[in-house]
């Protein structure tokens, strides 16, 4: 009996760790320092080919404002920002941990393989 205890309370401790609701979570301040306003922005686990859902949703990201984000699970992201002309943008490997910020700039944008400036 004493050996079925022990393996039921490996399994839950196991099932504890592994379970996403219980993975720590970020919080990330966007900040849009570009000359461009943010319609769009999109995460992508960088072990995920599919983007998430737009963190902004109706919002747009003006020029010198900002956004934060919680409970996003720490980890590295591929992070896919979209602008008012309808450009987009992927930075790559991003890691996404506690308390976190991240500056969208011009020189971001414009590093941006197929990046044009309209």
């Amino acid at each position: 009996m004493k050996r079925v205890s022990r393996l039921l309370l490996f399994a839950l401790l196991l099932l504890a760790a592994t379970t996403p609701a219980f993975a720590r979570k970020a919080r990330v301040k966007i900040i849009n320092q570009s000359k461009w306003e943010i319609h769009h922005i999109y995460l992508s686990s960088t072990d995920n080919d599919e983007w998430g859902p737009d963190q902004l949703g109706e919002d747009i990201l003006e020029k010198g404002h900002s956004l934060t984000l919680t409970g996003i699970v720490c980890g590295d992201y591929d992070i896919k920002v979209v602008d008012e002309d309808g450009d987009e943008c992927v930075i790559e490997d991003v890691t996404l941990c506690d308390k976190h910020w991240w500056k969208i700039t011009d020189d971001n944008l414009l590093k941006c393989e197929g990046y044009t400036n309209n």
